[in-house]
């Protein structure tokens, strides 16, 4: 009974799959994949006839047209660097030569070797393509031309390799060449040596045996021999002899030094003979005058003569050596020339080979790929049809009208209109999406109830915060209010005591300048009487006077000072003053140690290291110094205050810190550099970014306006300058001002307008 339930239950689900558009679509896409197997395997197929043809020309005929051309122009760049190999005057140029002959040497071999790849992979080529489209005959021929093609490769690689070893034997042959040449010029040299040795030798004794024979004087200054012995068949001997061999070795030395300007080779052998004859008539005359001092003179110089001569590698043989390297050359160029046409010759014949394979495959590709076209055009308009009906009938009359108005339910949904039923018919996945946003209707109406009152609450609670950041505000502005009433009673207070305490300055200053003069008065006085005083009183008194005059000189000194500060508070009370030419050093250094009292007068226990770097060549500047010297306190202020705060709030006992203030003045070509840094707990990012924000402090309340560095920002920017900050938490805060060497216009109108007022 439970069984025949279940199987009656699951039979309408059975029934209903039929109307599922799941199954719908699964049909369609099921169809459009067949068609697309249909079309890829025409595909396949065309494109592996195609391939097949592809590869015949990209493996075969194109790798052997581009070899063949890159061994037909590597070899003819080989054969063309042969003559300037053999025409390398220097071993540099013969090694930029060669450089170049070994460039295009590996080049020609990387060729070679594609070329002979092409020519063995021809063969498989063909094996493969055999049981395609190719017939017997025609299978046949192509075996044929692989196998020409391989006895071109072979033929072309033996004259490429008797054309390297041409190149190589040249370059061999060229560093020969470069020695004989060395060996040749030393020899010359030692010729050109030779022959002035023995000039400076013989000549001057020919000379004097031919005066001595014929006038019998041996030296100047001593009386002549008689005739019979000056005039001598052994002196006229002795003169022949001398003669004979100047004469030979002067022979000798031309045969060697014609040599050099030889150019066939069988001219040599009979400059070796005439050397030798030479050599033999030396010899004799050499013999004959053993007995004479000249012998031993000339003899080594002889020696070396036979040496260069007939020796081991003598002059002629090095001459020799050297033509028939020249020949050699000649003949391995033009053997290399010969090779060149043949290699071109070969190179021809297999591109034109490779041609006609190329147009073989290309007729073969181009008829697969129409049999595709057609085969794939049959399968196109098929799988267009179908999805046209698809789209008209199912898509477009079915599924699309049906989803457009759940659509339209869901729009009108999302625009707030939850009253309206949503009713689709049908038992497909669309009426299941309209059953299932019915409920969603419903619920949405419940919950909007619900969020509704959440907004309210939200709502509230936000303006509850908004008020109480308003009081907040609020509360802040009344202390700034108060603390700026404060600054401006304490301003009026400063301007009223500074105003009292200068009338005291004045009459100081007065007295002190009156005590001066009587001072000058008294020492008249005690120059008039000092005869009548001894010597102690007299040094007693002086001494008392020196003392009166330093003390007078510091009173009025520091009364200036004190008059002058009392001066530039009143300024600050009554606003800006005009712009003048001010000492930027003393303005700094004086508002620094005003800054720096004033912080030890509110807190003792305060100390502060300060280091000046202020350079020489600041000079003045045209600025108003009252307000340049409230931008100065102010910052040097900050730093006393943020020293101060750091040590105060020094939680390792074990560390030591010294509150430091560097101020630092430096100038150039367009600007003066004001720098203020202090060593205490730095700004973070974002205070640095609000700290010229007006009312802005991170002092607590009642410490601080927040109005010092904006108002400083203002008067800096009034005198043409900028003001930036360098900082790092923890470590230092660098307040760095700039001020332009011109000031600006501005400035001395409103001084100028503020002097009119």
């Amino acid at each position: 009974m439970t069984s025949l339930s279940v199987a009656s239950a699951r039979l309408p689900s059975l029934l209903d799959l039929r109307y599922r558009i799941s199954t719908q679509l699964y049909i369609g896409i099921g169809g459009a994949v067949l068609l697309t197997v249909a079309a890829s395997l025409v595909g396949w197929f065309s494109f592996n006839s195609v391939g097949a043809s592809q590869s015949h020309v990209n493996e075969e005929s194109i790798p052997n047209v581009v070899a063949a051309f890159g061994v037909a122009q590597h070899s003819a760049t080989l054969v063309a660097a042969a003559p300037r190999l053999a025409a390398a005057t220097t071993p540099q140029d013969l090694v930029r030569v060669e450089a170049s002959i070994d460039s295009a040497y590996a080049s020609l071999e990387e060729q070679l070797a594609l070329l002979g790849v092409g020519s063995e992979g021809q063969r498989s080529l063909l094996g493969g393509s055999s049981a395609v489209d190719i017939d017997s005959q025609e299978l046949h021929t192509r075996e044929m031309q692989g196998a020409d093609s391989t006895d071109r490769f072979e033929r072309i690689r033996a004259n490429v390799d008797t054309l390297i070893l041409n190149i190589d034997t040249i370059e061999v042959e060229m560093a020969d060449l470069f020695d004989l040449d060395r060996r040749r010029e030393a020899l010359r040299a030692e010729l050109t040596d030779l022959r002035i040795r023995l000039d400076n030798i013989l000549i001057p004794a020919v000379d004097d045996q031919f005066f001595y024979t014929m006038t019998g004087y041996s030296r100047l200054g001593d009386p002549p021999v008689d005739r019979g012995s000056h005039f001598s068949d052994g002196e006229l001997a002795h003169y022949r002899y001398l003669e004979g061999l100047r004469a030979d070795s002067i022979t000798a030395i031309q045969l060697l030094e014609s040599a050099f300007s030889v150019s066939d080779a069988p001219l040599i052998e009979p400059l070796r003979e005439r050397f030798e004859s030479a050599k033999g008539s030396i010899e004799r005359s050499l013999s004959a005058l053993q007995e004479y001092p000249i012998h031993d003179e000339v003899e080594p110089i002889i020696t070396r003569l036979f040496e260069l001569g007939t020796g081991d590698d003598n002059g002629f043989d090095l001459i020799d050596r050297d033509l028939h390297i020249v020949d050699s050359q000649q003949r391995h160029l033009t053997e290399n020339r010969d090779i060149s046409v043949v290699v071109l010759s070969e190179v021809d014949d297999l591109v034109s080979a490779a041609r006609s394979g190329a147009d073989d495959a290309t007729q073969a590709s181009t008829q697969a790929v129409f049999t595709g076209r057609v085969l794939l055009l049959a399968i196109s308009a098929v799988s267009i049809s179908g999805a046209l009906l698809i789209a008209w009938g199912f898509v477009g009359r079915i599924l699309l009208r049906r989803l457009q108005m759940l659509s339209d339910w869901m729009r009108r949904m999302a625009s707030g209109d939850l009253d309206t039923t949503v009713e689709i018919g049908g038992r497909d996945e669309v009426a299941d999406m309209a059953a299932a946003l019915e409920v969603f209707r419903q619920n949405s109406r419940e919950a909007l109830r619900v969020d509704e009152a959440e907004r309210l609450a939200k709502e509230l609670q936000e303006k509850n915060g908004q008020l109480e950041v308003v009081l907040e505000d609020l509360e802040k502005a009344q202390d700034q209010i108060v603390m700026r009433e404060k600054l401006a009673a304490l301003g009026e207070l400063t301007a009223g005591v500074a105003h009292e305490i200068k009338n005291p300055l004045n009459f100081v200053k007065n007295f002190s300048e009156v005590s001066e003069e009587l001072l000058v008065e008294f020492k008249e006085v005690m120059e008039e009487i000092e005869d009548k005083l001894d010597e102690e009183q007299s040094g007693l008194l002086q001494e008392i006077s020196e003392d009166l005059s330093s003390n007078l000189e510091r009173i009025r000194s520091h009364g200036d000072r004190a008059n002058r500060i009392v001066h530039d508070m009143l300024m600050m009370g009554r606003g800006s003053g005009d712009a003048q030419p001010t000492d930027i050093n003393g303005l700094l250094d004086e508002y620094t140690a005003l800054a720096y009292h004033s912080a030890r007068a509110t807190d003792p226990d305060f100390n502060l290291t300060i280091e000046r770097e202020l350079g020489d060549e600041v000079g003045q500047l045209e600025i108003i110094p009252q307000d340049m010297g409230r931008v100065f306190l102010n910052m040097v202020g900050n730093a006393c205050y943020a020293t101060d705060d750091k040590r105060r709030n020094m939680t390792d006992t074990t560390e030591t810190y010294f509150p430091t203030l560097m101020i630092k003045t430096e100038r150039d070509d367009e600007h003066v550099t004001i720098r203020i840094r202090d060593n205490g707990n730095g700004m973070p990012p974002e205070v640095v970014e609000k700290i010229f924000n007006p009312f802005f402090t991170t002092k607590p309340t009642g410490e601080g306006t927040g109005l010092g560095l904006a108002m400083s920002s203002d008067i800096v920017r009034e005198h043409g300058g900028t003001i930036r900050v360098e900082t790092e938490p923890g470590e230092f805060t660098e307040m760095i001002v700039e001020l332009p060497l011109e000031p600006p216009q501005t400035l001395s109108e409103e001084s100028e307008e503020e002097a009119e007022v």
